[in-house]
């Protein structure tokens, strides 16, 4: 998150020294050393302050929609109107959040704070795929969820979080890449990752191409369980059906049979370790 302003207004941290200032925070922060007021989780201040933040912007989001105020005297000559509130509980980075969230009396009202379906907030999201790319298992961020925040979701859940970037990684590897590379540089380096709740190590097949502009490029990454140079023919082919036609100079090291494998792709290519 950054520290920006909105414009012609203070930003939020600007406005947190103004209240810690004033002392309007002192008796909050106290309550909280002395273990009376919980930050997160079930109850915390922080999912009631974003409780109370949601609500607001969709109770705003409602009076834009129905084209009058809550208790305006033009209400009767609209007709629409409100239609009181629906729970709804949506798990957040900072814990559960149990909503209200507002109806109209047409049915015709889809928040876009908090949208229809949506049982999850954004951040939540990305605190999972960090969990998981740091190589927790599903079952160890089940329980860091439920033991630090006091949200709990299902097994299945959380497989369907990893596996939509997992999809995204698959379509960013077969991606299409420019014809010709000035410099292609091939190297392997030696990884730790878990598998079957083991660490173990993996030989990661790395490949950056230097386009004309001079900028780098990550053309893709492979994982194998060793490096050798069968597995580099099949790095250059790779490369070579997504697009790569021709490269003028190969950097790599000297690893047996790799300078055949590249001249077998690229035959006007120099090899440069």
């Amino acid at each position: 998150m950054t520290d920006e302003k909105t414009p012609g207004g203070p930003s939020g941290q600007d406005l947190v020294e103004q209240l810690k200032a004033s002392g309007q925070l002192d008796a909050l922060f106290e309550q909280i050393d002395e273990g009376r007021v919980e930050l997160t989780g079930d109850g915390g201040f922080v999912p009631a302050l974003v409780k109370a933040a949601l609500e607001r912007g969709l109770q705003a989001e409602l009076t834009s929609h129905l084209g009058y105020g809550k208790g305006s005297e033009d209400a009767s000559k609209h007709a629409n109107s409100r239609n009181g509130t629906t729970p709804k509980t949506v798990q957040s980075e900072v814990g559960p959040i149990a909503l209200d969230v507002p109806r109209d009396r047409a049915g015709s009202f889809t928040p876009r704070l908090v949208p229809k379906g949506q049982r999850r907030l954004g951040g939540l999201d990305d605190m999972i795929i960090s969990l998981y790319a740091g190589g927790m298992t599903i079952r160890d961020i089940q329980h860091h969820l439920a033991s630090t925040l006091g949200t709990d979701l299902s097994h299945e859940t959380i497989s369907n979080i990893t596996d939509a970037v997992l999809e995204e990684v698959a379509a960013w590897q077969a991606r299409p890449l420019e014809e010709f590379y000035p410099v292609l540089y091939l190297d392997a380096i030696r990884i730790k990752i878990r598998e079957n709740n083991q660490v173990i190590n993996r030989a990661a097949y790395i490949a950056v191409g230097v386009d004309l502009g001079g900028v780098k490029h990550v053309l893709g990454i492979w994982v194998q369980d060793t490096e050798g140079s069968a597995f580099w023919a099949h790095v250059c082919a790779d490369l070579a059906n997504r697009g790569v036609r021709d490269v003028l100079i190969v950097c790599c090291d000297g690893l047996k049979g790799l300078p055949e494998a590249v001249e077998a792709t690229w035959p006007d290519s120099m090899v440069q370790t």
